[in-house]
């Protein structure tokens, strides 16, 4: 039976007294942080090296940034993900690099909310991070994976950590776990070592409340050394990493049940039959109180809008606010008095906190600043990361919408990166009056999704709305899956191989063989279309060799067609979409 949501909001604040604690809580300045020390800006005296201190062997020429990415890089595995690991005692040795740490009473100490799930795990978690800071507590919020900046999975009080406080708690970790690991138990892998950071940050920083997301399943994960969270979240499921996790809903259910522990409360939203069963019995043998939530009536936020845009978001906002009223609760901060009986809207720091959250490579819209002048729009980016069926559909709804509410008003871009601003999009009225609107799909996945699931999905709801691609464009990855930092963007390859893409572009084009007559007369407009740099161009699609390629194949086609607006978007790959925001910010 799904809980009532006033219900769940009744509560008196009273956030713990915080006195900012300096970076160094609990650190050997001498030894630990050399070399951050001798580069970073923060300091200005010159810090005699200890002999146990190896200090820096990268070339003078890296930044102490670059140098740390360098040494997190090497920690990244080229080896598939399945078959040549065994996961389970990979997971076990996490609690090995927890003692080397000297994390293991930090992490128990910790007030954690806890976030699996297929979809929806990094929007439930930014509304869940923006409710509580509203609510006045100290946050921190580790999601995966990133965009541009390797520090955006880790966010105190709503921002990334600052770049001096990143390089000071990596060499911390980094060295320490250098010096104690050895054959037998090797340094981390990569996502297990940003976790491990991501304890000692938030520990550290001292922060109230921190809230973890899964990076992949939930019993096997790297957060889920987390014996004693003060609650569980889990998002919608649906079929995704299936060579991990299993060919079922139920299979994957039970991974993602993984995270729930003992007697503690747990939240779900409402799941297929199958997942559903499943996710009660995990409960029912831990004895866990498994609560499900409804979306979000709008009438609760008394007027105002939810941050992040699309249908969809009214079921991670529901489950975020479950999430933080059983977290202010078991904190003891929540009074037991009955809201639902004296208003009826969420209390006021949860509605600021859902309507100002904000996510980056999330129904994101970004004009490309290139071409564009300060008031035509001629080319815009409509950025999601989805990359399931479920998701997909969800992407493609908020797509149509979106391109209808440009072509009719203005729009407001929202970022979730502090150094970006949010900014009105200007529309020239005039020009708009016989400007046309040709929709673009630039497009990758991984080569383990099925895009006989994702393509088909995705045109069909789009058509069902009334929208039409004009082209498809499919391109290779840019960024390299073994490297971080400016040096994971490779050069163009004119040589890459391009046979997934070209796979990907005979599923397109038979779709719209199978699809013949039902596109509208905007869809088939003819564009002065020069395709000389696409690698293999059909009537309805090209591959370009590289990302870069098609952005300015794209480019150009605005300088050619000025009467015409080119609307993108970019979908499939959450890589994708962060490959051109670096691309398009440039």
């Amino acid at each position: 039976m799904a809980v009532p949501l006033l219900r769940l909001c009744s509560f008196s604040l009273s956030p713990t007294p915080y006195t900012t604690p300096s970076i160094f809580h609990s650190f050997n300045p001498t030894t630990t942080f050399l070399r951050f020390k001798l580069h970073s800006t923060l300091f200005h005296s010159t810090i005699p090296m200890s002999q146990g201190d190896k200090g820096s062997t990268k070339s003078s020429s890296m930044t102490p940034y670059e140098e740390a990415l360098e040494a997190l890089s090497s920690l990244i595995t080229r080896r598939t993900r399945v078959g040549d690991v065994n996961l389970e005692e990979r997971f076990n040795v996490l609690f090995e690099y927890v003692k080397m740490l000297d994390l293991e009473e930090a992490i128990s100490n910790m007030k954690i909310i806890h976030v699996a799930g297929t979809k929806g795990k990094g929007s439930t978690c930014t509304f869940t991070e923006s409710i509580l800071r509203n609510c006045g507590f100290r946050t921190g919020l580790f999601t995966s994976p990133h965009l541009i900046d390797i520090r955006e999975r880790f966010r105190l009080d709503g921002l990334e950590i600052s770049e001096e406080k990143f390089l000071a708690y990596f060499w911390w970790c980094y060295d320490r776990l250098k010096e104690k690991t050895d054959d037998k138990v090797p340094m981390p892998p990569f996502f297990h070592f940003l976790a491990l950071l991501a304890f000692k940050i938030f520990s550290a920083e001292q922060v109230d409340v921190s809230i973890m997301e899964v990076g992949l399943g939930g019993k096997y994960d790297a957060t889920n050394v987390v014996q004693a969270p003060v609650v569980c979240g889990i998002t919608s499921l649906g079929y995704d990493h299936m060579e991990i996790l299993g060919n079922t809903l139920g299979e994957i259910a039970g991974e993602k049940a993984g995270i729930f522990k003992h007697r503690i409360p747990a939240f779900t939203v409402p799941q297929p039959d199958e997942a559903m069963h499943v996710l009660k019995e995990k409960a029912s043998r831990l004895n866990v109180p498994l609560q499900v939530v409804n979306p979000v009536d709008a009438r609760l936020l008394d007027g105002s809008t939810l941050g992040l845009e699309g249908e969809h978001q009214y079921t991670n906002a529901a489950l975020a606010v479950a999430l933080c009223s059983m977290w202010l609760k078991m904190s003891g901060h929540l009074q037991d008095t009955n809201l639902e009986q004296t208003q009826h809207t969420l209390p006021e720091p949860f509605i600021k906190g859902l309507a100002t959250a904000s996510l980056q490579g999330r129904a994101q819209i970004v004009p490309d600043q290139h071409v564009n002048n300060e008031a035509s729009n001629e080319l815009v980016f409509f950025l999601d990361g989805a990359h399931s069926p479920e998701s997909m559909e969800a992407c493609a709804r908020w797509f149509t919408l979106a391109i209808k509410g440009q072509d009719q008003t203005s729009f407001h871009q929202k970022m979730d990166n502090s150094k970006f601003s949010t900014e009105m999009v200007k529309m020239n009225i005039g020009e708009r009056d016989h400007k046309k609107s040709t929709q673009i799909l630039l497009f990758n996945c991984m080569s383990v999704r099925d895009p006989q699931l994702l393509l088909p999905q995705l045109m069909k709801t789009c058509a069902d709305h009334g929208v039409y691609f004009r082209k498809a464009l499919f391109v290779p990855a840019l960024s390299m899956y073994h490297k971080v930092g400016s040096h994971a963007l490779t050069p163009t390859d004119t040589n890459i191989n391009l046979s997934w893409q070209l796979t990907l572009q005979r599923v397109w084009e038979s779709l719209m063989q199978g699809n013949k007559g039902k596109s509208t007369d905007a869809a088939s407009e003819e564009l002065k279309d020069d395709m000389g740099m696409s690698a293999n161009n059909f009537e309805h699609s090209a591959v370009f060799p590289s990302l870069p390629v098609a952005i300015k194949w794209l480019r150009d086609r605005v300088q050619q067609n000025q009467s015409t607006r080119f609307q993108v978007l970019v979908t499939g790959s959450i890589h994708l979409v962060g490959d051109v925001l670096k691309l398009i910010k440039k």
